[in-house]
């Protein structure tokens, strides 16, 4: 790092004042220590996944890896090896149990034979480090793929469940999100769903008065719109347009899951509320699993749960989306 600086201060000296010299070694030094400090970082969960490697597949051998999109929470790497190629996704701020519900729903939607999702090879732990090890996935759309999704993700609705919630730990993104298996499906969103995203609010300051005098308004009235008794359907759970992907021959896979059991409208209301997801998509579900004529009006009510994780997670950059729904709901 010494010899950086002084060939940084020899072609500064030549050229530029004594106080702008001062100002750009700062600058200059603070961009060394930060990279250095990402490559340390780098270079130490490149050596996790080695380790998570052994315990996995002791004779395989790594014979690439590199860095990939793996969203806002986690890091991701592509891993190639002699026999396999790998998808990897590390987070030093989450406990190994933020994995563990992941593989949990990428195994129980799998189970449903309905709809696609990459097989998980392995959830582990090295130092301290939780990491989820899933095959490798990738394809080109094709034009079936948008209908594909909708007939299969309506299929996976329609499977066999029974109740509503999760019993277990779960997430919704980063943040934990508490559950129980309910036999009211009100009770659930209200007293669990939309309760718990409340007292977060209020703990960390995104749930001002009027706010939540409306919130608490309309969670009174919930039933009004909201059925209690819904078909239980397997939920995908946090179903946003970067949440499936294309794999081998166009075939849609579900990716990032954060199941429960629930009413289906409330997946196919997330699905609209960022975009995302195509005509063909929802026309092909209604084809199977047709939504019901209130749909539309309680549509938003499914959203409001979204919305205030995100206005958690984010901030208030999400409250007027909020105050809009409470607004039309109890004025």
């Amino acid at each position: 790092m010494d010899e950086r600086l002084d060939y940084i201060v020899c072609i500064l000296k030549k050229n530029i004042r004594k106080e702008t010299i001062v100002i750009l070694i700062y600058y200059f030094y603070l961009r060394i220590v930060l990279i250095d400090r990402t490559m340390i970082r780098v270079v130490k969960l490149i050596t996790m996944i080695k380790k998570g490697l052994q315990t996995i597949s002791p004779h395989e051998k790594i014979q690439e890896i590199h860095p990939v999109s793996g969203g806002d929470i986690n890091k991701a790497y592509y891993v190639l090896t002699n026999q396999h190629e790998y998808f990897v996704k590390l987070n030093q701020q989450m406990n190994i149990g933020f994995f563990q519900f992941e593989e949990r729903g990428l195994k129980m939607i799998q189970g449903t034979g309905t709809i696609n999702v990459p097989n998980v090879l392995s959830c582990l732990e090295i130092e301290g480090i939780p990491m989820l090890w899933l095959e490798w996935i990738e394809g080109k759309k094709t034009y079936e793929t948008d209908a594909l999704l909708g007939e299969r993700l309506a299929a996976l609705h329609l499977a066999d469940a029974k109740g509503y919630g999760l019993e277990g730990e779960s997430y919704i993104g980063k943040l934990p999100q508490q559950n129980r298996l309910m036999d009211d499906w009100v009770e659930y969103y209200r007293d669990v769903r939309l309760v718990g995203q409340w007292k977060r609010g209020k703990a960390s300051g995104t749930m001002g008065q009027t706010r939540e005098k409306r919130l608490v308004k309309l969670m009174e009235r919930l039933d009004e719109w909201i059925p209690r008794t819904p078909k239980s359907c397997l939920l995908h759970g946090d179903l946003w347009g970067g949440n499936w992907m294309t794999g081998p021959e166009g075939v849609p896979y579900l990716i990032d899951p954060a199941i429960l059991f629930g009413d289906h409208e409330m997946e196919l209301a997330f699905t609209e509320l960022f975009g995302g997801f195509s005509r063909r998509f929802y026309e092909a579900y209604q084809s199977v699993f047709p939504l019901s004529p209130e749909y539309e009006e309680r549509k938003e009510l499914y959203q409001l749960y979204y919305l205030l994780v995100h206005l958690n997670i984010f901030g208030e950059s999400y409250g007027p989306s909020v105050d809009r729904i409470l607004r039309r709901y109890v004025g």
